[in-house]
């Protein structure tokens, strides 16, 4: 069984304002990454809230998902990773886990399963995805390395684990993963390219 967790904890700092609430195409960008992580094979869907979560739980409560608060949203999204991945960890039956971000909308659903398919495919611990020159989010880890997730913190992602398994990295092309909210601007474009 493959889980999924989506990263919704953060401020928003630069953007002044809890992007995982700004509306595309008729939704949120959080149910947006619910929905595709839904309509995926991946299960359970949890997402983590931390800062602003009064504002945005509501919004997303009616879904069958799991959500953790994480106390120490401040310490950055390393912590988010160990907190879920501490919880996720006590299902024996999952052994992979798919981490993706609340603001990167053009993750489908289709994307998720490809990350399973690549993994099926490869027998690689890792399928990480390709876009601007980098590897990222959406990426699959295997159960084996979910202790080392555990212990990110404050602002590591889960490029310090990447990082440290080159060899374990089988990658897939992601056209559009560069596109992530963090400014108005970054919104503006967004919508200008609708």
């Amino acid at each position: 069984m493959t889980a999924l967790i989506i990263l919704a904890a953060g401020a928003s700092s630069r953007l002044g304002f809890p992007k995982q609430t700004l509306l595309y195409k008729g939704k949120t960008l959080l149910e947006i990454a619910i929905e595709a992580g839904l309509k995926s094979k991946c299960r359970p869907v949890t997402v983590v809230l931390g800062s602003s979560a009064d504002k945005i739980e509501p919004g997303i409560k009616n879904y069958n998902i799991d959500i953790i608060h994480n106390p120490d949203w401040q310490a950055g999204m390393g912590s988010s990773i160990a907190l879920a991945i501490k919880e996720i960890q006590k299902n024996e039956g999952v052994s992979q886990v798919v981490i993706m971000l609340c603001d990167q909308p053009f993750v489908t659903s289709r994307l998720i399963d490809s990350l399973l398919y690549k993994q099926q495919e490869t027998n690689k611990k890792i399928i990480a995805c390709t876009y601007n020159d980098t590897i990222g989010v959406p990426v699959l880890f295997n159960r084996k390395l979910f202790d080392e997730l555990t212990l990110l913190q404050g602002q590591e992602g889960a490029k310090k684990v990447l990082n440290a398994h080159p060899d374990d990295i089988s990658t897939m092309p992601f056209e559009k993963g560069g596109v992530d909210i963090d400014t108005v601007g970054d919104y503006e474009a967004l919508l200008r390219n609708a």
